[in-house]
Order: C-alpha cells, then structure tokens, then sequence
C-alpha cells in the first residue's frame, strides 16, 4: 500500500558512512529501521502515538511513521482529531515502533512541532486521490451516526473535486517529534535485554550533542 512507506526524500542525509554512525540517534534509527522495512510482513513504519488530554488522562493509537531525519520524526494527521487537539495543546508525544520479527522497539519522547506548509502540501499531494478527498470528507473524532454520513461526505467532496488538484485541508497537516529521549531496546536471553538511551547533551542546542546511558533491563 503505498501510504504505509516511509517517504525517503530526507534520509539521504542519514548515510552511515557520513560519520560514525551511533554518536547520534538517527543513525541507529535508519539501520533499524532498513532492517525492518525487510522482515516485517506490514507496516514497518506503524507507531504506538501516545498523548495526554487536559484531565491528565492518557491516550494512544496506531499512527504511521512518514518521515524522519536528524530534526525528528514525521507522522500526518487532522488537527481536529483527538490526538491533533491533544497535542497542539501540549506540544508533547511520545511514540513506540515495536518490531516482531526482531524483537527490537524504539521509544521516543520528545516536544512537537508543526512542519512546514511545503512539506505537508509535498506530502498531501503525494497521496492518492481518494485519500486526499478523505482528508476533507472525515470529520475526525466526531460522532457519526452510520457509514452512510460518511459516505455521503466523501460523494460531496468528490462532486467539489471532480478534476484537477485538490487543495490541502487548513486542518491538515503533519506533526514532527523532537525528542528529547530515545531509547533503543533490544531482546536478550532469560529477559537481559539491552536498553541504550540518548538524551540532547545538557548545554547545548538541540541536536547538537547528544549523551548515551545504558539501563537495566
């Protein structure tokens, strides 16, 4: 399915042999992920999202990963869904990618921000048609009384768009996690597993250093 790929436009940036590959997180997060993308039979990208509402009160839900580099990780959502309200309320996320096949998973906690028109048109547009019309015709995290409200929300939307290119909805758009903990969890026999984190280095702008710990399993 085409919109469960991670887009790769930025991770060029993330070759390996740039420099030395762990003093960083994404590095680390690039080859997992490569290796993902070859033994999970779907969706090697599907991430846990976990926000939190006003009463404290935590939620989480299955999102896809759509892009990531060394500013963050990239997933697109409706701004008036529960998790898009959420966290424009807080501007703080936290994600899981847990991987099966591997027995590996990746948490990430971190401030969000919101990108930039050009990226969230680029992405938008990158999508197929239907999925563009549905970005306009779900009224996410609303009531609904049948499948047929929706229905005919999408036949409205259609009728608005018959042809030519459909504009991205205000309320749409993609959310980017900067974290400010990573932490890499790997399977190890009789439940010793290996837990390696980073954290951006204490006195220094973001990404500009960052300091490893390991933790007891």
């Amino acid at each position: 399915m085409p919109e469960t790929s991670i887009d790769t436009a930025s991770e060029g940036a993330l070759d390996p042999s740039a420099r030395h590959p762990w003093g960083e997180p994404f590095h680390k997060f690039a080859a997992w992920m490569k290796e993902a993308e070859q033994s999970e039979p779907n969706d090697p990208n599907g991430m846990a999202l976990a926000t939190v509402g006003e009463d404290g009160m935590p939620s989480v839900r299955m999102v896809l990963l759509k892009d990531f580099d060394e500013r963050g990780f990239v997933f697109y959502t409706n701004f008036e869904s529960k998790k898009g309200r959420q966290i424009l309320a807080t501007r703080k996320a936290a994600i899981v990618l847990h991987w099966k096949s591997l027995r590996r998973q990746i948490r990430v906690e971190g401030e969000v921000e919101v990108v930039s028109d050009v990226e969230a048109d680029t992405y938008y547009h990158s999508r197929p048609r239907s999925s563009q019309l549905g970005a306009w015709a779900s009224i996410q995290s609303r009531p609904m009384r049948n499948r047929f409200d929706l229905e005919k929300r999408v036949a409205l939307f259609t009728a608005k768009h018959p042809i030519g290119t459909i504009p991205r909805p205000p309320h749409w758009s993609g959310l980017r996690i900067k974290p400010v903990y990573i932490e890499f969890w790997e399977d190890r026999p009789f439940r010793l597993h290996d837990r390696l984190i980073y954290r951006p280095a204490p006195g220094t702008a973001w990404g500009a250093a960052w300091v490893t710990e390991k933790l007891f399993p």
